[in-house]
Parts: structure tokens; sequence; C-alpha cells
């Protein structure tokens, strides 16, 4: 498991997008924390390093935001709103779990009870990482990753 110290949000979003420029298609990033830890901000970071330059904002309400003028697809999905599997499958979401045509970043993935379960991790054809932001100090996150299926 990896971590990182971000004392800012655009230290945060430096991250994020060196996070994107080594995406491939496929990848999957599960993003867990409070509200306002910073999910959305390592987002836009994301969406930066893969050459995305549209207007990045939490998907809350919508439950996906899709961006395709990058290098690779974005799919940003919120599952906040959600609060049972099943709710998840009738929204249409679970093809992102799987295999997404480019990278998709989902916020509070810990709603999906199979998404953080070492059978489905260790089944996976896709790469995964796993996302913990916790805020330590007004300014400071702590994010914490680890990778399966690199």
């Amino acid at each position: 498991m990896d971590t990182f110290i971000s004392h800012s949000p655009e230290e945060t979003a430096a991250l994020g997008e060196q996070w994107g420029r080594d995406g491939r298609a496929g990848w999957v990033i599960g993003l867990s924390g409070d509200l306002g830890a910073g999910k959305t901000q390592l987002v836009k970071g994301i969406a930066r390093g893969l050459g995305i330059t549209a207007r990045i904002q939490s998907p809350t309400f919508t439950l996906v935001n899709e961006y395709r003028e990058g290098r690779l697809p974005l799919a940003h999905l919120d599952l906040y709103r959600l609060d049972t599997p099943e709710q998840i499958i009738a929204a249409g979401l679970e093809e992102y779990f799987i295999k997404p045509a480019g990278v998709a970043v989902i916020e509070w993935c810990e709603r999906w009870p199979d998404f953080n379960a070492q059978s489905t991790i260790a089944h996976r054809q896709s790469p995964l990482r796993l996302v913990r932001i916790q805020q330590t100090a007004e300014t400071e996150r702590r994010i914490t990753h680890e990778d399966f299926g690199h």
C-alpha cells in the first residue's frame, strides 16, 4: 500500500494527473473518503492527465459523467445517493465495475459490497486501484492506495 500526503487541492490534483498519464483502458479506480475529503479534486487531476479539458464536476445527482475527448474516455461515477447493490444494478452502473472502455473512477466505491471483496478482486481481468482519502488537517490529506491486477 502506498501513501501520499497532500498539503493542498493542487497537490491532490497533481497526484491524480500523474495517475491519469499512467492510465490505460479498463482501469477502475475506487475512491472512498468523507464528504469534502478531495475525491473530486483527485478526479480533476486524473482527467487532466488523460488530456481531458472539460470542466469536471461530481456526478452526485447524475450518477455518472462521461468524458470522451482525452486519450482515453473517463467515466466518473458517484454512488453516494445509492444505498443498495440493487439500486446500482437498476441504474445500469455495474458495467463500469467490470471492464470500462477507458478509465472508470468510482466515488463512494464501498457502497458496492463486492467491490472490496478479495474474491472479486482476485478474479478481475482489468486493473483496479483502491484509494482512501482521509482529511488529517484543514489543508492536509492522507491518500493511500493499493493496486490489484496491474
